[in-house]
């Protein structure tokens, strides 16, 4: 038996960049550039994704992914729900108004 998650979600979920910095970074010894030359990256971009300042794009999972053995989906799930609570943030008021359709 599962007990369905309908609760709105309160607070932002963790950008992607602040879990490589916070988690994966420290764990794998790694520095700013180290990463980055790791990925075949620029230092800039990875600075960028580690301060939450850019979005972690299907290119960039799939570095991350094979760098650290995971999929390119855990990567991409992590941007996308930070990205819809953005998106809700901005445009609640909008949504509610929206009237749902029901079935005739």
């Amino acid at each position: 038996m599962s007990i369905p998650n309908t609760g709105k979600m309160l607070r932002r979920p963790t950008h992607p960049g602040e879990m490589l910095r916070e988690d994966f970074l420290p764990d794998y010894e790694l520095t700013v550039a180290g990463l980055a030359e790791a990925l075949g990256v620029s230092r800039q971009s990875i600075n960028e994704l580690l301060r939450s300042r850019r979005a972690v794009s299907p290119a960039m999972a799939l570095r991350l992914s094979r760098l650290f053995g995971d999929t390119p989906e855990f990567w991409l799930n992590a941007q996308r729900a930070v990205d819809l609570w953005d998106a809700a943030q901005a445009i609640q008021a909008e949504v509610e108004r929206i009237k749902p359709l029901r079935v005739a």
